[in-house]
């Protein structure tokens, strides 16, 4: 399994745009510089008040298939 590290700051109008349809995924730059796209939905679980912020961590599988999104700070 393979992952990758990557910040997100994302304010709460920002990702309601994105997760209401207008654009289905977020585009992120990996700390090795590898351009991630992601689905907007996978973001959810971390919305707050303040949209999507923080340092995360996706996990992928063999097929580079999502097996996770992580927030590690």
């Amino acid at each position: 399994m393979k992952s990758y590290t990557f910040s997100v700051n994302i304010s709460y109008q920002s990702y309601l745009h994105h997760y209401s349809g207008a654009a289905s995924s977020v585009v992120v730059i990996t700390d090795n510089g590898l351009r991630l796209q992601l689905p907007a939905s996978r973001f959810r679980p971390f919305l707050s008040q303040l949209g999507v912020k923080g340092r995360f961590r996706v996990n992928v599988n063999q097929q580079n298939k999502i097996d996770g999104i992580e927030q590690i700070s």
